[in-house]
């Protein structure tokens, strides 16, 4: 032996399991096995879309000087990229695309329209999901999208966003909201 004679051998120490093979074995053995009987799957996170733009000055300028038919322009960072939402008071663009814009349905109402194809290229973007929502549920009268958003693509029904775009068209309307564009007169 080479050890000094007054002391005992060392104990080898059973290797601990770091947190990341931790998190690789039980991945591998829900794939393989499926989740154990007294195990709870974690709840959905449910996400307010559009609830931060609901009550910021900005989007509500923004959503005043669409109603009116006039301009107002503001940026958003969203993780460390600068995205401008514009308005001219007949259309709402994300970077220069638009994304809803307005037709003339009577002297009061316009109709609503979602462009599919820029709302497809950026339905990555965080501070596009909840600008399409927040115009949705700025309008009351529009009552529930047509649309959903669920793992970092927007459905319409069972199919995509996108599937859907070769069958209907880029557009999609999505209801009428009453303007201010037109003053009324007093009558005399």
């Amino acid at each position: 032996m080479t050890t000094a004679p007054g002391k005992a051998p060392k104990k080898e120490k059973a290797k601990r399991q770091t947190p990341e093979e931790r998190l690789e074995a039980l991945r591998y053995n829900h794939m393989m096995y499926g989740p154990t009987p007294g195990e709870a799957r974690p709840a959905v996170k449910k996400v307010n879309y559009g609830a931060s733009y609901l009550s910021h000055p900005k989007f509500l300028s923004l959503m005043t000087a669409f109603k009116n038919g006039a301009s107002h322009k503001f940026d958003v960072i969203d993780k460390g990229k600068v995205h401008t939402i514009s308005t001219d008071g007949s259309h709402i663009s994300f970077n220069n695309k638009i994304v809803y814009y307005s037709r003339t349905l009577n002297r009061y109402e316009d109709n609503l329209l979602l462009d599919k194809t820029s709302t497809v290229q950026f339905q990555t973007v965080d501070a596009l999901v909840h600008l399409v929502f927040a115009v949705f549920r700025y309008f009351p009268e529009l009552g529930t999208p047509p649309f959903y958003y669920m793992n970092h693509q927007f459905f319409q029904g069972a199919d995509t966003l996108e599937a859907s775009i070769p069958d209907q068209g880029p557009n999609l309307l999505v209801g009428s909201f009453r303007h201010t564009k037109m003053q009324e007169k007093p009558r005399k």
